[in-house]
């Protein structure tokens, strides 16, 4: 089995990291439509730790925009090369998620990241870097809202209210993608609008609170995990 080790140069701390994300965060584009909704292909990305044992396993699914069903799965296995800094999380996946990305014969078209983009605390979540690192469209959609607020939002699917930053900038929303379930953190990452991404957002989850992207994803990225570590 290859383990996936962070490339030469990648960052070891908190300083180094803030300097790649300063630079980093000049070359998102967030005036792009991205790809139709219900189009083409999209993939869901999503990783899975073994913090005692420094693994990561990463997992990328690929889906038919229009059909939801599978069109191809890949996991890549990597070492933690990068400590638990809050707001930094990218720099401990996406050597791997670059890995599994990579390997897919398929797409990947659209990237869903079970994560942020621009709802994050520096404007540049796991979303907007993959996004700009593969120069791919990519949108996060998060459990939860991380460091922002929102206000209340109606019980109906596509209900949503704004997430805000403490300047007042919409980073992102809060969407109700099941009647009377709990909303998702929808963001726009990189070459596609907030619009769209929630748009993108309501079409990948017709049954369930997360997108099928994600649901998928996770599930493979643990199983992986479990074969590599032996858990």
């Amino acid at each position: 089995m290859k383990i996936v080790e962070a490339p030469p140069g990648w960052p070891v701390n908190e300083e180094e990291a803030l300097a790649v994300q300063d630079e980093l965060r000049t070359r998102v584009v967030l005036d792009e439509p991205g790809p139709p909704v219900g189009t083409g292909l999209v993939t869901g990305v999503d990783v899975a730790y073994d913090d005692e044992r420094d693994v990561v396993a990463a997992a990328a699914v690929v889906l038919d925009a229009a059909t939801l069903t599978v069109v191809e799965e890949v996991t890549a296995i990597g070492r933690i090369s990068f400590p638990y800094v809050p707001g930094l999380l990218a720099f401990r996946e996406i050597p791997t998620v670059l890995a599994a990305l990579e390997s897919l014969t398929a797409g990947p078209g659209l990237v869903v990241c079970d994560g942020y983009g621009r709802a994050h605390p520096r404007r540049f979540g796991l979303a907007s870097h993959l996004g700009v690192l593969t120069g791919l469209p990519s949108i996060g959609v998060a459990k939860n809202p991380f460091v922002f607020t929102y206000g209340e939002l109606g019980e109906l699917r596509g209900d949503f209210a704004p997430l805000l930053a403490d300047d007042g900038e919409e980073v992102g929303r809060a969407l109700r993608t099941q009647r009377g379930v709990k909303p998702v953190f929808v963001s726009a990452g990189h070459r596609v609008t907030l619009d769209a991404a929630c748009a993108h957002t309501l079409r990948l989850a017709p049954e369930f609170r997360v997108p099928e992207t994600t649901r998928r994803a996770d599930a493979l990225c643990r199983r992986a995990l479990l074969e590599a570590t032996g858990g």
